[in-house]
């Protein structure tokens, strides 16, 4: 899988821009120009429904295919037409294709009859096997890629969930910048043949950050 911070390449319907951006934002209700006003919007209605959800999420709740979906329409539904839908369209990111949009479906019920069912609820009391959970599970959902945007910041947002019934604070994902995301990317790439130690790995660190960060408050 190379290696590409760029917006994913795509082509169909869902492939359209505003009119006026410049081919930088994607078609959207609001009529959102610049790249700094969508991302702006969609980072402060994130942070809206993340307080919402640890609110409304029962520590003892199974996640499913449509809970995923409902979460990204409650982030995304006054900003895109297709939020929470699943992609008609064929996305790549730097020279790699994720699934083919006609196999999203069958992907999503496979992630929620196998690793969403094994791993959630999420109330494993020791580090590794909370960081092995959110580890399958995030990674899979990564490779499935759903949605046209936002699957990096939906997945967060689950882990985030995982954590708190597993009695963990809310996650802190920082390590994943800079020269973390070069090691989390690659524990992407380790998924694709399903290796998730690197990616356990990954969570393993980001446990350890926030306990960290919480112990000093």
């Amino acid at each position: 899988m190379a290696r590409n911070a760029g917006r994913y390449a795509a082509h169909g319907p869902e492939a359209e821009f505003e009119p006026g951006s410049g081919r930088h934002v994607l078609k959207n209700l609001l009529e959102i120009r610049t790249k700094r006003e969508m991302d702006q919007r969609e980072t402060e209605t994130l942070l809206s429904v993340t307080r919402c959800l640890i609110e409304e999420t029962p520590s003892e709740q199974r996640f499913t295919a449509d809970d995923i979906r409902r979460t990204h329409r409650l982030w995304l539904g006054e900003i895109y037409p297709w939020a929470g839908e699943y992609r008609s369209v064929n996305v790549a990111k730097g020279g790699f294709h994720f699934a083919a949009a006609e196999q999203v479906p069958r992907l999503m019920r496979e992630l929620e009859n196998g690793p969403l069912r094994e791993f959630t609820p999420c109330q494993f009391r020791t580090t590794e096997e909370q960081a092995r959970a959110m580890a399958v599970v995030h990674a899979e959902l990564l490779l499935i890629h759903p949605f046209r945007e936002g699957n990096g910041r939906c997945s967060r947002l689950l882990a985030v969930l995982m954590g708190l019934q597993a009695g963990l604070p809310v996650l802190d994902f920082s390590s994943v910048r800079g020269h973390g995301k070069t090691r989390y990317i690659s524990a992407v790439h380790a998924a694709l043949d399903r290796n998730y130690e690197p990616m356990t790995a990954t969570f393993r660190a980001i446990i350890a950050r926030t306990l960290a960060e919480q112990a000093r408050t």
